[in-house]
């Protein structure tokens, strides 16, 4: 193994439709595992917008330079201790949670992302524009070899992201479901939605013209634009674009009692709108008694 790897990394924080002088290629030591790590080399790794989110400054890097991707797969080639004969070999995934404290009360109810010594993969630790990374193997997920890495890849954020969104809805076979926005999530949730709820029809809001032909393509039953009525009344809504517009406009589209689930917020507990369009609870579960 090289002592050295290529690595693409973020050096300044900038507006992209500024100045921005682009990803740097870099070249660094391949990292050292340590205890409880293993050494992962990189295969594919998904791009996304959080990338954009991190170099115009909107999610910073905890520091710079700062190696991105959280969408990681790869393969085990070093572990220290005990773990070696077990991990190396492995084909695996790393995602946008690279590691949290496993002790505290978020932690111990699942809401990792929430924690206070919570890090992110890409962000506050080298990610996956690399060719080797490391990362704790508790926070490193199994990858049955089976699968492509660059179709895997992306499943381990928008993917994983849509399916816990649709989840949180508790939609019911054969109740309605509207997806605000569809780009990658979006695709992905429908393509869920089609084999876990075969008998729901969706409906698809979105700007583009073209993403809007692709989801009639892929299966919904009707597409518009951000701020169209759908013919009917929706039983749950995912939200996976990072703007106002479009969850406010599509509070009117919500059936009583529907279900509202936004992506790029914090998705612990689904969003519950009651048809005058007051919600009920924040995105972290906490009853809100008043109205807005």
């Amino acid at each position: 193994m090289s002592a050295n790897m290529r690595t693409m990394q973020i050096d300044e924080t900038a507006r992209l439709s500024g100045a921005y002088s682009g990803l740097k290629l870099g070249h660094v030591p391949v990292p050292e595992p340590g205890l409880g790590e293993v050494l992962i080399k990189v295969d594919a790794c998904g791009v996304c917008h959080t990338e954009v989110g991190e170099i115009e400054n909107r999610t910073p890097p905890s520091r710079l330079p700062m190696i991105p991707g959280h969408q990681v797969v790869g393969r085990v080639v070093s572990a220290p201790g005990n773990y070696s004969n077990d991990q190396v070999g492995r084909q695996v995934g790393v995602a946008w949670i690279y590691s949290a404290c496993g002790g505290c009360g978020y932690c111990k109810r699942g809401y990792e992302n929430l924690c206070h010594r919570f890090v992110a993969c890409g962000r506050d630790h080298a990610g996956g524009y690399a060719e080797y990374m490391t990362a704790p193997l508790e926070f490193v997920h199994e990858i049955p070899p089976s699968l492509e890495t660059n179709q895997v890849a992306p499943l381990l954020c928008a993917g994983a992201v849509g399916y816990r969104s649709l989840k949180l809805t508790g939609l019911r076979n054969g109740e309605a479901l509207g997806l605000t926005g569809f780009g990658a999530s979006g695709r992905l949730v429908m393509l869920m939605a089609h084999h876990l709820l075969p008998l729901s029809p969706v409906f698809v809001f979105a700007r583009s013209e073209g993403e809007r032909t692709i989801a009639l393509e892929l299966g919904a039953v009707w597409a518009g634009n951000t701020t169209d009525r759908p013919p009917q009344k929706l039983d749950a809504v995912i939200d996976s674009t990072p703007a106002w517009l479009p969850v406010v406009s599509v509070l009117a589209a919500l059936a009583p009692g529907a279900a509202w689930s936004s992506m790029p917020s914090v998705k612990r507990e689904v969003t519950k709108a009651r048809s005058a369009g007051w919600i009920t609870r924040d995105t972290c579960g906490k009853k809100n008694p008043s109205k807005p």
